[in-house]
């Protein structure tokens, strides 16, 4: 797992800046992608610094690019950008992603007067979309429960909670589960096909209602496993 080279499309915004910080604390080499490859350049230098600040010695790793940049030199990318980009986003980038396992953490969730609500997905997830979209690459939901602010959080050196996991090929799956294992505190735990993703993914709505009420940031933890 040292040696893989993480690329995370959209780690310029909140979710992939803040996984980037962390798995470059824990020794993933990490390399940010945007729109605009200047912006990731400044904001890759920015997340190396903190990183470093709380690497416990681990080598820290982390350069910004273009999205196809990234997603020709990485081993396997997360897509961590907005739902309203998503389709655009990941079509545009499917020849450098053939063949490489991609993580879809995207949540298709809108928000109004009542709160924050799931938005309907034609494939039936956001996860399935990027299969679609992506059918010469391994897709794999995962990271979607993980608040942002919190992985961004570095005074706290771990995280309570699991990374549920679904997908349709193995080999894929068990790299995700390590990756997420390199994260201090949590696990990468199997949730299920991809047909599943739409459950996985909706769940989101619900941790941002429990945090809104009880002014948290919650996460899963899956029991007796």
């Amino acid at each position: 797992m040292e040696e893989l080279v993480v690329g995370i499309i959209g780690g310029t915004g909140p979710q992939g800046r803040g996984l980037g910080v962390r798995l470059a604390a824990a020794g993933q080499r990490i390399l940010l992608g945007s729109r605009d490859a200047e912006r990731a350049a400044e904001v890759a230098s920015d997340v190396a610094a903190r990183a470093t600040t709380a690497s416990a010695g681990a080598e820290v790793s982390v350069q910004g690019g273009s999205n196809a940049d990234v997603a020709g030199a990485a081993d396997l990318v997360i897509i961590a950008v907005p739902f309203d980009g998503h389709a655009a986003t990941v079509a545009e980038l499917a020849a450098p992603l053939a063949g490489k396992i991609v993580v879809d953490c995207v949540v298709p969730m809108g928000f109004d007067e009542l709160g924050a609500y799931v938005l309907d997905v034609p494939e039936g997830s956001v996860a399935q979309q990027a299969a679609t979209l992506l059918p010469d690459s391994h897709v794999v939901g995962a990271f979607h429960h993980l608040s942002a602010r919190l992985l961004e959080d570095l005074s706290k050196p771990t995280i309570d909670g699991d990374v549920m996991v679904v997908g349709d090929d193995r080999t894929s799956m068990d790299t995700v589960q390590a990756l997420a294992g390199r994260l201090p505190g949590m696990r990468g735990v199997y949730a299920g096909r991809l047909r599943n993703a739409r459950q996985v993914e909706a769940l989101t709505v619900n941790l941002v209602s429990v945090n809104r009420r009880y002014k948290v940031h919650a996460g899963i933890r899956v029991t007796d496993v």
